[in-house]
């Protein structure tokens, strides 16, 4: 805590004190104010100015430092005033000093509490940001809440002091009102029990509920003006139309079938998406492809002889496309239509809320999920359009290995694809525009990934603009800006992994007022809907992640919310949230890292941990990378973790799994786990953590007992 803190508290507390001490809170009582009353009153006729500015600063001053009294003071200005000025002065001293309380206890308590609990505080300022005003005027109107215990909690969230003060003097005017007119009354009441009666505390709190009520008003209404100019089918064909079989629209349409409800499921490509076709499954084939490549190139290290792997590259495709041919029946037609879906395999149109046009047939639903996915992104650059050019869709149909590659691109597909093809034999080059590869990761862990793919061969140039594309003596040419200067690039394919773009075309969205995002996914609220109700979104579509794991969790919102909603909906929570990058090591993260706990302003602590010091490392000659682990400062709560090993992401689920029920590396510490595993280093890492935090006081006195123990 900070000299400025603590010499407020300091204050604060000697300020409270002194009030007990001289005896002032004797002072506040029914009695003293109906003996006095008179005397009040000639001091006031005799000195209005004088005495309602007294009477104003100790209001204040009463309200700021939370002492009790206040209702007292109320009456007292009741008495004084009468209710026309009473009302006036007593409702903006209050408000003010409830102000000043909410201020100090921002000021002192907020940020250390928020560090040593971040997420809650999170969810809480999100809901507080979202619904903040509400629930403080709901608070205000009902007396029964202590008005100092509101302005204490209020000041440790993130809602603006302006919106607290209006709230509050709007919020607390009814009860003020109620307490200055009983001070006309002063002589004759007996107690303070007698002026909030049971009725006028029901009164207040059907006042309190009116503004909930109104919402649910504003929302039907606004759920009618977002449905006008449409007429609502009195029948349906389906509870649930689903567009896109990728992996959110079939996860959706499978969580559907299985509670029964009536679904049908529209895809105008291949079922299973970009993730069967040409994504996950493709992917992670010729990685494998070019991993046994590579293992047999460093076979020597193991003491294993072995020549230049000789490689087919028509066989690897073919391996390739075998992995999608023996996966494609999980996400095939038939097996759908046995769960219950039923399945069109053509173009859908979004005629209204309702109505979906598939083909010349037109469908109608209670809801729509639309999860169309995403597509390569290919920038605009002068010239690409007549270079040979290869991205995640089409790179599949490659039957030659390129010679020269050109990778534009660091992100996660770029560097896999980098990695891969130059195992396999091609010249790559990977080109970067931010400083470092993987921007989103730590800068060590991009470090670690150039140096790792530099040293496999791949020339990676980073902090780089590609300027256009062009053409010399035949051959193709990237034009980059690189530390000032223009260089060229020549290569025999152009593999462009420079992001995704959301399909949304062709949906008939624009006519229903649906719109996009600034990145271009659809605009959605926190249960995945769009502007009209009944029609929601998922996977690539509605963003912000782009991993099949993400699209299924989404999806279970997607279709729960959708069929249940009315009874409860659920916001989607991304906590938790893993990735894996499919290098070797692989790079697996899940939660915070470095870069985002500080541009949060979050708090944290490093554990660091060298997969040199792993057994199961050592004996595999996988001894690269490390495990970093955040926590909160002096707590073993897990804040996040990232890992850069071989099959990290085998392991990482550990991590996720700790992160998700709150246990923390002490509990890691506690569990056994086999030896020799690469994911003991887990527990090694919460060894690490827990070396770092040992009681030295409790060692210390340990240390004597045993010296005591032997009679040194």
């Amino acid at each position: 805590m900070n000299r400025q803190r603590l010499l407020i508290i300091t204050l604060l507390l000697l300020a409270v004190l002194g009030f007990y001490l001289s005896g002032a809170h004797t002072f506040f009582n029914l009695e003293t104010l109906q003996a006095y009353r008179s005397d009040f009153q000639s001091a006031f006729q005799q000195s209005p100015w004088q005495v309602a500015g007294i009477f104003f600063a100790v209001y204040v001053i009463m309200a700021t430092l939370s002492l009790p009294g206040a209702a007292l003071l109320t009456l007292l200005g009741g008495a004084l005033f009468g209710l026309g000025w009473g009302l006036l002065i007593i409702s903006f001293a209050s408000t003010i000093g409830a102000t000043l309380a909410f201020l100090l206890s921002r000021f002192l308590f907020r940020q250390p509490i928020e560090k040593r609990f971040p997420r809650q505080f999170e969810t809480v300022n999100r809901g507080v940001e979202k619904d903040g005003a509400l629930y403080l005027f709901t608070l205000r109107l009902v007396p029964i809440f202590p008005f100092f215990m509101i302005n204490l909690v209020m000041g440790l969230t993130r809602l603006k002091t302006t919106t607290f003060y209006w709230v509050s003097q709007l919020g607390m005017l009814p009860g003020t009102a109620v307490y200055v007119n009983a001070g006309g009354q002063l002589g004759e009441l007996e107690n303070l029990s007698g002026i909030i009666s049971p009725t006028l505390i029901a009164s207040f709190a059907l006042l309190a509920v009116f503004p909930w009520i109104a919402r649910r008003i504003a929302l039907a209404v606004q759920k009618r003006n977002a449905y006008r100019g449409f007429t609502r089918p009195s029948h349906f064909d389906y509870d649930i139309v689903v567009i896109g079989g990728g992996s959110a629209g079939l996860v959706t349409s499978y969580i559907a079938s299985a509670v029964k409800a009536k679904v049908a499921l529209v895809e105008k490509h291949k079922m299973g998406g970009d993730c069967l076709n040409t994504g996950c499954v493709p992917s992670k084939a010729l990685i494998r492809a070019a991993r046994a490549a590579h293992e047999i190139r460093t076979a020597k290290r193991f003491g294993v002889s072995a020549s230049e792997p000789e490689i087919d590259f028509s066989k690897v495709m073919g391996h390739v496309h075998q992995a999608i041919s023996d996966i494609e029946p999980h996400d095939s037609v038939e097996r759908y239509t046995k769960l219950g879906v039923d399945v069109y395999q053509d173009h859908a149109t979004l005629t209204s809320p309702w109505e979906i046009k598939v083909g010349e047939k037109v469908l109608t639903a209670r809801h729509i999920v639309l999860a169309t996915g995403a597509r390569p992104w290919v920038p605009p650059l002068p010239g690409i359009e007549h270079a040979p050019i290869l991205t995640s869709e089409n790179l599949w149909s490659l039957t030659k290995l390129p010679k020269r590659l050109v990778v534009l691109g660091g992100g996660a597909i770029g560097c896999e694809l980098s990695q891969s093809f130059a195992r396999l034999g091609s010249q790559v080059t990977l080109i970067e525009g931010a400083p470092q590869l993987l921007g989103r990761e730590d800068t060590e862990v991009g470090e670690y990934l150039e140096r790792t793919l530099t040293q496999e061969g791949v020339t990676v140039i980073t902090s780089a603009k590609a300027l256009e594309v062009c053409q010399h003596d035949q051959q193709h040419q990237l034009v980059v800006e690189h530390n000032g200067e223009r260089t060229l690039f020549e290569f025999d394919y152009l593999l462009v992994s420079a992001g995704r773009q959301a399909n949304v075309e062709g949906l008939g969205l624009e006519a229903l007022g649906i719109t996009t995002t600034q990145g271009g996914t659809l605009a959605l609220n926190e249960r995945l809907q769009t502007r009209l109700p009944n029609i929601w979104a998922c996977g690539d579509l509605a963003g912000p992640f782009q991993l099949t794991h993400a699209a299924a969790h989404q999806a279970w919102h997607a279709a729960v919310n959708a069929l249940f909603g009315e009874l409860k909906s659920f916001v989607v929570d991304y906590r938790f949230m893993p990735a894996v990058i499919y290098v070797q090591p692989e790079v697996a993260r899940v939660g915070l890292n470095e870069k985002e706990a500080t541009a949060k302003g979050v708090a944290f602590e490093v554990t660091h941990y060298s997969m040199s010091e792993s057994d199961r490392a050592i004996a595999e000659g996988a001894t690269e990378g490390f495990i970093k682990v955040l926590t909160v400062p002096g707590k073993d709560k897990i804040l996040g973790a990232t890992i850069v090993a071989e099959n990290a992401g085998e392991w990482l689920g550990e991590f996720t799994i700790a992160m998700k029920h709150g246990l923390g590396l002490n509990k890691l510490l506690g569990t056994i786990h086999p030896y020799p595993t690469l994911g003991e280093a887990a527990k090694a890492t919460a060894g690490v953590w827990k070396n770092a935090h040992k009681p030295e006081r409790v060692l210390a006195l340990l240390k004597r007992y045993f010296n005591w123990r032997r009679g040194d």
